[in-house]
């Protein structure tokens, strides 16, 4: 499953330092991800990295120094990365996901979500390549859970129709590549805005103001190491079966609102959350959100595909660096 390959290396002693040439393994199966830098791509680069897989993760604004630097609406450099590389599978991950910023850049959001989409389709194709299209379960109205991937589609807002577009894009230029829909999701963040889950921390923490959490809107918060696990599992399960193509649902499977992660996430850290206001009435500001687009996963799990990280597991792990009060720390992992 390895090649061999050269690589330079510095070798330091005492007094001097040189140049030296080493061996070093390269392992035979070839991934590339899009939007490497962001919260999901970061996971999946690491899942395939940490799993015998030769791994290249693409960026934008933040690539360098670690990921090559790609705009994925130049056809020219998408054409030669993947021509240069030959990956056997790519995950894409680049979007713009945040339905309030979809709205107001609909244009640009479109040329990302869909006409980029379309086009790295088409490349995978010409390589042979397994595409994994990372969409969402915003393709859904949520007046009907759960959702099967064969359920007819109705997006509420411009983010919702944009990866609803990326999808029919993706297939129509790659019969054989995959779409995986999952919902709101959270984990390692660089800083607490980078999730929708993470960025209530400060709510909680700050105790001393109270803070209002929608009560209304039930979701399924996915944890990133678990969908990363579930794109490698099905791109190594596809390098055995071409018959594994198409659409499928991947989620967390515990039910909760905003009002109720809050709760949840001032539970794992032993903080207060008499502060914390629930509000049920439907949000009357941004894009429209469905009420409860729940996925059906049944799919995949009947393929032995997939992974649940408990969710005060995992943001206990992704947040406890972002904990103020140091305090805390100590009744909560000592």
């Amino acid at each position: 499953m390895v090649g061999r390959e050269k690589e330079l290396k510095i070798r330091f002693m005492p007094g001097q330092c040189e140049l030296v040439e080493e061996d070093v393994d390269i392992p035979n199966r070839r991934v590339l991800i899009t939007g490497a830098t962001g919260l999901l791509g970061r996971a999946v680069y690491k899942e395939f990295n940490e799993n015998n897989w030769h791994a290249v993760g693409c960026g934008y604004s933040r690539a360098r120094p670690k990921f090559e630097r790609i705009n994925l609406l130049n056809s020219v450099e998408v054409h030669d990365i993947i021509q240069d590389f030959q990956p056997h599978v790519i995950v894409h991950c680049a979007a713009e996901r945040r339905p309030d910023v979809v709205e107001s850049q609909a244009d640009a959001v479109s040329q990302l979500n869909v006409t980029a989409s379309g086009n790295l389709a088409k490349e995978a194709a010409g390589v042979g390549a397994f595409l994994i299209y990372i969409s969402t379960d915003y393709v859904f109205d949520g007046t009907n859970p759960p959702y099967k991937e064969s359920d007819a589609p109705n997006p509420l807002n411009l983010y919702g129709k944009t990866k609803l577009e990326g999808e029919k894009a993706v297939l129509e230029n790659n019969e054989g590549a995959a779409v995986l829909r999952i919902p709101i999701l959270y984990g390692e963040v660089e800083n607490l805005e980078e999730s929708a889950v993470t960025v209530m921390f400060d709510k909680v923490q700050f105790s001393n103001k109270s803070a209002n959490m929608d009560h209304w809107q039930q979701r399924f918060p996915t944890n990133i190491k678990d969908v990363a696990c579930v794109c490698r599992q099905l791109s190594e399960k596809r390098m055995l079966d071409p018959s594994i193509k198409g659409t499928f649902h991947w989620s967390g499977n515990e039910q909760m609102t905003k009002y109720e992660m809050a709760c949840a996430i001032a539970d794992a850290f032993n903080l207060p959350s008499s502060h914390l206001r629930p509000i049920t009435d439907s949000p009357v500001v941004g894009a429209l959100r469905p009420r409860n687009a729940q996925l059906d996963c049944s799919k995949l799990e009947m393929l032995g595909i997939g992974q649940r990280t408990p969710f005060r597991v995992g943001i206990r792990e992704s947040l406890w660096p972002f904990l103020v009060d140091k305090r805390w720390r100590q009744t909560v992992f000592h």
